[in-house]
C-alpha cells in the first residue's frame, strides 16, 4: 500500500487519512519489534508530522502503545520515541475445510496463533451444514483464544477446488454440490466480519513464503501429490489463480498421471484420513529399514512425483518447489530420490524443499490472506486531522 501525500486525483482528505493510517498500521504490523518515529517515517514514506498525528490517534484508540524512552549509550539528547502495535487489539480467523473435517484458528494481527478448534464434518456434500460447522468452530477457536467477538475483524477460508478471485467455488473434483458457493458471503452471514477465500494449496504457498522455507524465493510451487493432489503457485510473490481459480488444479488434467498412485499406501501421506496416513508412515519406515517391497512402492511414487514436477519445471519454471500436505513427513526418503530423478531428467536447476509448516500451512496462509487485505475499514479508525 502506497502512502498519499495529499488529496489528489479526486481523493478527498478522509480517504487520504484512511490510506495513510493503513500504511502506518501495516508498517508496525510487519516490524519485528518496536519502531522509532524516525524509522517509521522512513519505512512508511510519510512525513514526521503526519506520522505523529496518526500515531497519537492510534494510541488514543488503543491500537498502538508508546513505549518508555530508552537512552542509547554514547548518544546525546533525548531518547527516541518508540512505538509498538498492540497486536491483540484485533483478531483474525482462519478456517480450513477438507472432505472429512473442519479446523479453525484465531490469530492476532502479527499472525501469532492464539486459539484453535477442530471437529469432523457432519456432511461434506452439504455446503450449508459444512459452513454452519465452520462458523461454530470459529466461535470455539475465539473462546480458546480468550477473545471477544467484537475483536474479530476479518477471516479467510481455505478449501479445495478451483476458487476464483471473489472466493466463489467454480469447480470441485468428485462433486458438483459446492459449485457456485460464495464462500466469503456465506461465512459472512454466519460470522459477521469480512471474509476472503482461496484454494488450500494456494494458501499453503502463501504461508510458506511468509513463515516457511520459501521466504527467499518469489516464484514458488507448493505441491501436494499422491492421494490428494494440487498445486499452489506464486509468481513474483503473488498467488496465481488463473481463469476461475483453475491454476494448479491438475487433478482435473487427465493427461497428467496424478491419479495413477492415489490408492497406493505410500501415497496416503496426503490423505485426509488419519488411519491411511498412519499406514503410509509405516510403509516409509519399512523402506528406511530396507524392505524391498516398500522400496519398490517408494520408487514408483517417486517416479510419479518426478513426472509431474518435470512438467512443472518446463511450464511454470519456479525457482523453488515445496512438498507439503503430508509429504514432508517422509522428506528424508523422498527429497533425495526426487532430486536425483529430476537431475537425471535434466530439468532446470529448481530447488526442492519440504514444508516446515506441517498441516497448519493452509490455515497460516489464510491468516496471511486476511492480513494482506489490511485496511482501516477492518483494522483501525479513521484519523481526524491527519
Amino acid at each position: 500500500m502506497t502512502p498519499l501525500k495529499s488529496a489528489t486525483n479526486g481523493m478527498n482528505q478522509s480517504a487520504v487519512r484512511r490510506v495513510n493510517t493503513s500504511v502506518v498500521l501495516r508498517t508496525l504490523a510487519v516490524s519485528a519489534g518496536p519502531m522509532t518515529l524516525t524509522e517509521l517515517a522512513e519505512r512508511a514514506g510519510l512525513s514526521r508530522r503526519t506520522n505523529e498525528l496518526i500515531l497519537d490517534s492510534l494510541i488514543e484508540a488503543g491500537w498502538v502503545t508508546e513505549l518508555d524512552r530508552v537512552p542509547t549509550s554514547g548518544c546525546a539528547g533525548r531518547p527516541a520515541r518508540r512505538y509498538e502495535l498492540r497486536a491483540e487489539h484485533a483478531l483474525l480467523a482462519a478456517v480450513r475445510i477438507t472432505t472429512l473435517d473442519v479446523s479453525a484458528m484465531v490469530a492476532d494481527v502479527r499472525g501469532r496463533v492464539l486459539g484453535r478448534a477442530q471437529r469432523p464434518l457432519r456432511a461434506y456434500q452439504d455446503p450449508r451444514s459444512t459452513l454452519d460447522d465452520a462458523a461454530a468452530l470459529v466461535r470455539e477457536a475465539l473462546d480458546d483464544a480468550g477473545g471477544s467477538p467484537d475483536r474479530l475483524r476479518a477471516g479467510a477460508v481455505a478449501a479445495g477446488g478451483a476458487i476464483d478471485d471473489e472466493g466463489v467455488v467454480r469447480r470441485l473434483v468428485h462433486t458438483t454440490r459446492w459449485e457456485g458457493v460464495r464462500l466469503p458471503e456465506e461465512l459472512g452471514r454466519r460470522v459477521r466480519v469480512p471474509w476472503f477465500a482461496d484454494n488450500d494449496t494456494n494458501l499453503g504457498a502463501l504461508a510458506e513464503r511468509w513463515r516457511g522455507v520459501a521466504a527467499d524465493h518469489d516464484n514458488v510451487v507448493w505441491a501436494v501429490l499422491g492421494n490428494r493432489t494440487g498445486l499452489g503457485i506464486l509468481i513474483r510473490g503473488a498467488v496465481h489463480r488463473g481463469l476461475d481459480g483453475a491454476a494448479g488444479e491438475i487433478i482435473e488434467a487427465h493427461s497428467i498421471p496424478v491419479g495413477s498412485v492415489e490408492n497406493h499406501p505410500v501415497a496416503w501421506l496426503t490423505s485426509p484420513e488419519a488411519d491411511r496416513r498412519r499406514i503410509a508412515l509405516e510403509r516409509f519406515e519399512a523402506a528406511r529399514a530396507g524392505d524391498a517391497e516398500a522400496l519398490a512402492e517408494v520408487d514408483e511414487f517417486v517416479e510419479n512425483i518426478t513426472s509431474i514436477l518435470t512438467t512443472l519445471s518446463w511450464t511454470v519454471a519456479p525457482s523453488l518447489i515445496v512438498l507439503g500436505g503430508g509429504l514432508e513427513e517422509a522428506a528424508d526418503v523422498l527429497l533425495p530420490r526426487v532430486r536425483e530423478a529430476m537431475r537425471v531428467a535434466r530439468t532446470p536447476a529448481i530447488e526442492l524443499r519440504a514444508t516446515c509448516l506441517g498441516r497448519d500451512a493452509a490455515l497460516i496462509g489464510a491468516v496471511k490472506m486476511a492480513l494482506d487485505r489490511m485496511d482501516t475499514e477492518l483494522f483501525g479508525p479513521l484519523v481526524p486531522g491527519a
